[in-house]
Order: structure tokens, then C-alpha cells, then sequence
């Protein structure tokens, strides 16, 4: 310890190293607070589960998201890759809607099949709606099929 440090806490007496001692015990502790908590798997068993595809009116780029168990979505649109984290409810409200709050955690700066960038971070909450048969879906603004992307379709497990 340099001679000023310990010269001022020895005037002091064991009291002036509290602060320090405090200090250092938040800074420790720190990780924990920092720690970025993962995302809320989904219900044991849910229909959102596996890759979706969705391609636009001009044919040429297409929309790709595979769901994973554990809460996380890839999802590829044109030369666009994001990682995403997601919450879905764990089942339809009373008009058939599965609410999804998702949110980009990661990209490859690259554009999507619109022109635009990710936004790390952004967070968006969308409606999704299954078809009877679970083979596709509607990603909707609320609940109402009056704004909605889609249809997607399940893609085969090999698919995956």
C-alpha cells in the first residue's frame, strides 16, 4: 500500500476503510445485478415451436423464423439474420390470439427483405393467430386480422 494511504488510514483508524471496503463489496456482487436474464421459456408443449417461412408478393425473398424451446428465435429475411429472444402466452385469448413479446438481441448488420436494418434491442409485441390445422400462422398488430403478416408455413422437421 503506498505510505499516503496508509498514513491517512491510520489517522483515522479502522473506520475510514468502511467506504472502501463497501465499495468493493458492491463491485463484487455486481455480475449478479448486471447478469442478463434469459428469456421465459414457453409452456412444456406449444404450437409456436419449429421453423416458419413466410415469402413476399414479388416471390424473389422470403421470411424465415425458427422458434426454440428455450425462448429464442433465429430469424432470416433476405441477407438479414437476427437472434432474437421471445415470451409467448401459453395459450389463445378468448378471440384465438397467442400474444408474442419479442425482442433482437443480436444481428449481422445486413438488410432485410424490405430494405431495413435491426435494431439490437427493439422490443415488439405482435398477435399470432394458427390456422385450425397448425400448419400456419398470421403475425397480426392486435387482435384482429385487419393488419397481419402472413400466411407462414410450418416447415418438416428435416426442414429445421
Amino acid at each position: 500500500m503506498p505510505a499516503a494511504i496508509c498514513a491517512h488510514a491510520g489517522t483515522r483508524g479502522p473506520r475510514a476503510l468502511l467506504p472502501i471496503a463497501l465499495v468493493l463489496a458492491l463491485a463484487a456482487a455486481a455480475p449478479a445485478w448486471c447478469r442478463v436474464v434469459p428469456p421465459l421459456a414457453p409452456a412444456a408443449i406449444h404450437p409456436i415451436w419449429g421453423t416458419w417461412k413466410f415469402t413476399l408478393a414479388d416471390g424473389i425473398c422470403a421470411e424465415t423464423y425458427h422458434f426454440r424451446k428455450d425462448g429464442t428465435t433465429v430469424v432470416t429475411s433476405g441477407a438479414q439474420v437476427t437472434e432474437r429472444a421471445y415470451e409467448i402466452s401459453a395459450g389463445p385469448s378468448a378471440r384465438g390470439y397467442y400474444r408474442l413479446v419479442d425482442r433482437i438481441t443480436r444481428d449481422n448488420g445486413k438488410q432485410d427483405c424490405t430494405g431495413a436494418l435491426a435494431l439490437p434491442g427493439r422490443e415488439s409485441t405482435t398477435y399470432i393467430r394458427f390456422h385450425p390445422s397448425g400448419a400456419m400462422l398470421v403475425f397480426c398488430e392486435s387482435e384482429s386480422l385487419d393488419n397481419c403478416l402472413g400466411p407462414l408455413n410450418r416447415l418438416p422437421e428435416e426442414a429445421m
